[in-house]
């Protein structure tokens, strides 16, 4: 669970400590090479991590995009943001923050949700997502793998794959 979780009315932030250098979980969650598992197994697809690109969260096997956004602040390995909206949703998109800190015994993690519109399946979502992402980052970082409720989420989400809906294939989402 994150060490810190608070709210205002247009942020919630998940802040967390990692035993490991800031270039350790910085690589982690740029990664575009590799399934992520803190992001729910997806992988991120991008024309490159600079300001103005594009980025999908898409499935491993490619067929389904679960989240498009565009890259606002790229500034490594201090600062990352970008635009966020579920492929899934008709909600309006707002904008996700990662933001680094060198402290002692590792680095402080933290991610920021901004302008989530009140009340949606985005902000529901969101909530849940911050702490399974802050909680299973740290661990794959720490340890190699998720928490062990990470690895039964990402299995039984894994079974229901099948259920995606034809919104969110890929097709419908290019970069």
């Amino acid at each position: 669970m994150p060490e810190d979780t608070e709210a205002n009315a247009d942020q919630t932030f998940f802040r967390v400590t990692i035993r490991a250098p800031i270039h350790k979980v910085w690589a982690e969650l740029t990664r575009t090479d590799a399934i992520l598992p803190f992001f729910f197994n997806s992988v991120c697809d991008t024309s490159g991590l600079k300001e103005g690109a594009p980025v999908r969260m898409r499935s491993k096997d490619g067929k389904y995009t679960s989240v498009v956004g565009e890259v606002l602040e790229f500034e490594p390995p201090y600062r990352y943001a970008h635009t966020f909206r579920f492929t899934s949703l008709d909600d309006p998109p707002c904008v996700v923050r990662y933001r680094l800190k060198e402290v002692d015994g590792g680095t402080e993690f933290t991610l920021i949700n901004e302008n989530v519109a009140a009340g949606s399946k985005s902000e529901k979502y969101m909530t849940q997502g911050g702490t399974f992402i802050t909680t299973n980052l740290k661990a794959l970082v720490e340890t190699g793998k998720p928490t062990m409720g990470g690895r039964i989420a990402l299995f039984m989400m894994g079974l229901f794959a099948p259920f995606t809906p034809k919104r969110c294939r890929s097709e419908h989402w290019p970069l």
